[in-house]
């Protein structure tokens, strides 16, 4: 016997939902051209309230151990990659870094500590809004932070 028209119906239905939902969940992980070139606009008219959010973040997160974050510069430059996996942007932002011993932290004697330090800053795009939780990668410029992460992260151009 030959299935009735409302079971053609209902698995017509069915197949058209999961195809939808999965070309819904493959284009939110990939985010369009359009969406790049609005997050990049949006980091360079909030760039200056981030810059102060990521110090603020960074100098309180207790790393490095014993020092005290003083001074951050960032450079102009700001390179964007794409997460591999999820699809989120972040902005990497070469900076030089001037730390503090602390008291009793243990790095008083270390002669090392008043050289200033060269990092990435990293950015996150939320949603619609670009983040940082004072992220850092040590001795890494941008460009090198993406190749070392590559499995994790691919350039945008």
């Amino acid at each position: 016997m030959f299935p009735e028209p409302w079971q053609w119906i209902t698995a017509a239905v069915v197949v058209l939902a999961v195809a939808g939902v999965a070309a819904w969940l493959y284009l939110r992980k990939r985010p369009r051209r359009s969406t790049v070139e609005r997050a990049r606009k949006l980091f360079h008219l909030r760039r200056e309230w981030l810059e102060a959010r990521f110090f603020s973040q960074a100098a309180s997160s207790g790393k490095p151990r014993g020092l005290e974050w003083v001074e951050c510069d960032f450079e102009d430059d700001v390179s964007f990659a794409r997460d591999r996996h999820t699809g989120q942007l972040r902005a990497l932002v070469g900076v030089t870094i001037k730390f503090r011993a602390i008291e009793g932290g243990g790095m008083e004697d270390n002669p090392n500590v008043e050289n200033l330090k060269a990092a990435s800053a990293v950015f996150y795009f939320d949603e619609d809004e670009w983040t940082s939780n004072g992220r850092v990668a040590f001795n890494l410029n941008p460009a090198q932070a993406i190749r070392h992460w590559h499995q994790e992260l691919e350039a945008v151009e």
